[in-house]
């Protein structure tokens, strides 16, 4: 499952946590994983994944993302991943939480 190799991967690469869904007692940082699409042909995976970054203020929620981007740049290097390319990224601030974010879309080629 491409969300668990990613989940993985960015919490190593991150040192915070990094679930695939919210949490009780997360902390003020953390990130989570969300596969919003996918595909195969060939044998070979796709799949659309967004990234959220949270953080206790805009600018520290915006320099997560970046982090993010910077270690997913750096997925290819894992054996089941032969391409990995933002698609975009942006405020997703949860006004419903109050809650800073930013999130980056991924788009991924697997094995």
């Amino acid at each position: 499952m491409i969300e668990k190799i990613i989940k993985d991967y960015l919490q190593d690469s991150l040192g915070l946590p990094v679930r695939m869904e919210e949490e009780d007692n997360l902390g003020t940082e953390y990130v989570l994983v969300e596969k919003t699409g996918s595909g195969a042909e060939n044998h070979i995976s796709q799949a659309t994944l967004a990234i959220q970054s949270y953080s206790t203020s805009m600018y520290k929620a915006a320099a997560l993302n970046e982090r993010v981007k910077e270690a997913m740049e750096k997925s290819i290097e894992l054996d089941d991943i032969s391409r990995c390319e933002l698609n975009s990224d942006y405020n997703y601030s949860d006004t419903g939480k109050k809650k800073y974010r930013y999130q980056a879309v991924f788009d991924i080629v697997y094995y």
